[in-house]
């Protein structure tokens, strides 16, 4: 048995971070009911181009494997009664949605704990359920703008720069993962259940972390570096080299003294001025030049043969495709293949979230499900009949 195979999850979950968060339990096991509303056309996700065959496409595919596909109109009375039912067979109800909408669509936990005292209501949302933000729609791009995220992000003097990535997205996604599982933990011990209140705006403040804790307490100003350069640690960055770039760091003592060796430079590794961390940090303007002078003579795998001999950190800058490609990438099985009637066979990539012994073998995923596929078998495993599906389809709980 997988970890989470005790775990029912009812979602209301569109786009990115949402189905994110909860595609890491459905890989763990965790059976995700994906209720898809029938009269907007499912989750948004399924129209993301470039990549779009009818109501499905492969940014779809990526967020959501492993996952059940229920059409329901939760805001009719018939579609209620059928997302009761889900609720009395469920540990949690799951949504990312605007701050306000999980009062007026009633999954708040004092909208259903009447339903199911034990379930726990986990709402991701843009900015959270309070504050003056609450009624906001929040977008990872916002919200790195917001954050401070891209006041830190690209060289100095450029503009802002978002990261390459939905990064504030995804991590909201392992947030709520973490509350959702916590919270059903503590209904499970207390048989009560609860709210979570996450926010996509709470994850990027959180994500400052140091730099923050230096700014509240010491006044630090964070501000871009030159060549995504570690704030206070160097060399930390990245490099040019004669035929690309790569990336070097020294986060500990020893790892500079064995660059210096690497490098055949004494004299810099005796330097008064480069002696320890502050020194470096504090003559930066000049040792990085020289350091970049002297990287820029060799090629990138000229440089990197002999940074691996001596175990300092250091890594290639790779394209996208490189990176998919490493042999690590596939030694680590992160990469699944899934079966699709419209795109063949998909290859996206696996949880990074791995319970068991390493090398363990996971089931293989399952495709992210056709909008409403599972509708007649999620209904039957609650006890309905052919003609009570029927009566409930006629009163527009599965849409008009």
């Amino acid at each position: 048995m997988r970890p989470l195979e005790d775990i029912r999850i009812v979602s209301l979950e569109q786009y990115g971070a949402g189905p994110f968060g909860s595609m890491h339990l459905a890989e763990l096991g965790a059976e995700v009911i994906k209720l898809e509303d029938p009269d907007s056309g499912g989750d948004v996700g399924r129209y993301v181009p470039p990549f779009v065959e009818g109501q499905d496409s492969l940014f779809f595919q990526s967020f959501n494997k492993n996952k059940s596909s229920v059409l329901l109109d939760i805001r009719t009375d018939a579609g209620r009664e059928v997302f009761h039912d889900l609720v009395r067979s469920a540990d949690a109800v799951y949504s990312n949605l605007r701050g306000d909408v999980p009062e007026k669509l009633g999954i708040r936990y004092a909208d259903l704990a009447h339903v199911n005292p034990q379930i726990v209501c986990c709402s991701l949302t843009g900015f959270g359920m309070t504050g003056p933000r609450s009624r906001e729609p929040g977008y990872d791009y916002v919200l790195q703008a917001l954050g401070g995220w891209m006041s830190v992000t690209g060289e100095p003097g450029g503009a802002p720069q978002k990261a390459g990535l939905s990064l504030v997205d995804y991590s909201g996604g392992f947030v709520a993962a973490i509350a959702l599982l916590a919270g059903i933990h503590a209904a499970r011990r207390d048989g009560v259940g609860t709210d979570c209140d996450l926010s996509l705006y709470d994850t990027a403040i959180s994500l400052l972390t140091y730099p923050a804790t230096w700014h509240l307490t010491g006044g630090y100003e964070p501000v871009r570096t030159h060549h995504s350069a570690h704030p206070s640690l160097v060399p930390f960055q990245a490099f040019e080299a004669a035929d690309g770039w790569l990336v070097v760091g020294c986060a500990k003592e020893k790892f500079w003294q064995r660059l210096t060796a690497v490098m055949g430079r004494a004299d810099i590794a005796d330097d008064p001025r480069f002696a320890t961390f502050t020194d470096r940090d504090r003559h930066r303007d000049v040792l990085v030049p020289l350091l970049e002078e002297i990287f820029r003579t060799r090629t990138v795998d000229a440089w990197l043969a002999p940074l691996y001999a001596a175990a300092i950190p250091c890594g290639p800058v790779k394209e996208v495709a490189g990176a998919l490609d490493d042999p690590h990438t596939v030694a680590r099985a992160l990469i699944a293949e899934t079966e699709h009637p419209d795109f063949g066979t998909v290859r996206s990539l696996r949880s990074p979230v791995r319970v068991g012994p390493p090398g363990d073998d996971t089931p293989a995923p399952r495709g992210g499900p056709v909008m409403g596929e599972h509708t007649d078998e999620v209904l039957r495993g609650l006890g309905y009949d052919q003609e009570r599906m029927d009566a409930l389809r006629v009163a527009g709980a599965f849409g008009s």
